[in-house]
């Protein structure tokens, strides 16, 4: 492969006599020190994603929107059929309230009994008492055994016996309150609601659907905000540090971008032995869920290597390969094909071979003007910090 390489450059295009004022201007090739990376395969994913599922068993009467729609925190998205959560709230009301005349009687109860007691003397009986005294004379030897016979004690038993009426209706009350609490959490288990500002980007239902409990019925997320997710090797993880800025190139016209480590998991997968990690998007990358986008993590236990470096303008791409015009003199320049290495920055990338450090490549050959890279961009805006720049 080496020798076919060497034979291409050795058999590069000499320019027809053009001049360096022909176009371009001539910059010479750098040589870094680089740390090793290996590229690793992510997905673009939101920065807040919630699954909405059904609560209860019904039909699905209403739907907020559509994929791509957004919404407001608290607005409703999906609501279900609530015919049969009524008539159960109408039952459960119907209890409480005889639990409430069911504890009033109780209540007065007791306080007939405190004024006006159910067993009365013997002097306040009629026939002059002569029945009751004829039974306390006949009852008398066992109701001493049993205690009964005594006034006191037969009063007091009576106001605990109402006082226990009390307790009784005062929990039934209770119960029926905690059944009609039950019925309004459902029908809030009915709607929907939107947990926070964000987007639909998945309907698994729609409009006349029966579903059941935890059945799926929408996929909300915070698209503002995005993330690449990436399981990292174990053995690349000790270059990675929470908050340490990487490289990332989207799958979107070859788009590199900074991305910033926000979130490493804390353990690794026992199957694949990897852990997850993931990265901030600025909030202006041209990047979607879902995407697919490739991550730079440095591998620290690989030496430290010398690359050769040219700048991106420089690189002139005529069908599959890609070619630099390098200066032999100062009247005549040489179309070499090289082997490209991975982007450094959004203005220099690496070359594999086919240039040596200290020659002199054209910037913008083809198009007749100097190049002006201008100003680095501005720094992006992330989730709570801006971009490095560039």
């Amino acid at each position: 492969m080496g020798a076919l390489l060497g034979s291409v450059l050795a058999a590069s295009v000499l320019a027809q006599g053009l001049g360096v004022g022909d176009g371009g201007r001539v910059v010479p090739v750098e040589a870094r020190s680089s740390q090793a990376t290996v590229t690793l395969g992510g997905t673009v994913v939101p920065y807040k994603e919630v699954a909405l599922a059904a609560q209860l068993p019904g039909r699905v009467i209403f739907l907020a929107g559509t994929e791509g729609d957004t919404f407001k925190e608290g607005a409703r998205l999906a609501e279900l059929d609530d015919n049969e959560l009524r008539a159960q709230q109408q039952a459960a009301f119907a209890s409480l309230r005889d639990a409430e005349a069911t504890m009033r009687n109780a209540g007065i109860q007791y306080e007939r009994e405190l004024i006006a007691p159910q067993r009365q003397s013997p002097s306040q009986m009629p026939g002059m008492g002569l029945p009751s005294l004829f039974d306390q004379f006949v009852t008398r030897p066992m109701g001493g055994m049993m205690g009964q016979g005594n006034p006191a004690l037969e009063r007091s038993v009576d106001l605990y016996g109402h006082g226990i009426q009390i307790e009784q209706a005062r929990n039934a009350y209770l119960k029926a309150l905690s059944q009609v609490q039950q019925v309004e959490a459902k029908f809030r288990d009915a709607k929907a609601i939107a947990p926070f500002d964000g987007m639909i980007i998945k309907k698994f239902v729609e409009v006349g659907d029966t579903v059941q409990p935890g059945q799926p019925l929408l996929q909300f997320a915070d698209t503002h905000y995005l993330q690449v997710q990436v399981e990292v090797p174990s053995r690349l993880m000790p270059g990675v540090r929470d908050g340490m800025w990487l490289r990332a190139k989207l799958d979107i016209r070859n788009t590199w971008v900074d991305v910033r480590v926000a979130q490493i998991f804390p353990m690794a997968d026992p199957q694949r032995h990897t852990v997850r990690v993931k990265l901030d998007l600025p909030t202006s990358a041209p990047a979607a869920p879902g995407m697919y986008a490739e991550v730079m993590i440095p591998d620290v236990e690989a030496p430290v290597r010398t690359v050769v470096i040219v700048p991106t303008a420089a690189i002139i791409q005529r069908g599959s390969l890609p070619m630099v015009y390098v200066a032999r003199d100062e009247k005549n320049k040489e179309l070499r094909i090289v082997r490209l290495g991975e982007r450094v920055d959004a203005y220099h990338t690496t070359v594999l071979s086919g240039l040596q450090p200290g020659e002199m490549v054209y910037i913008d050959a083809d198009k007749g003007a100097s190049w002006n890279p201008g100003p680095a961009p501005s720094g992006s805006r992330y989730r709570d910090s801006a971009s490095p720049g560039y």
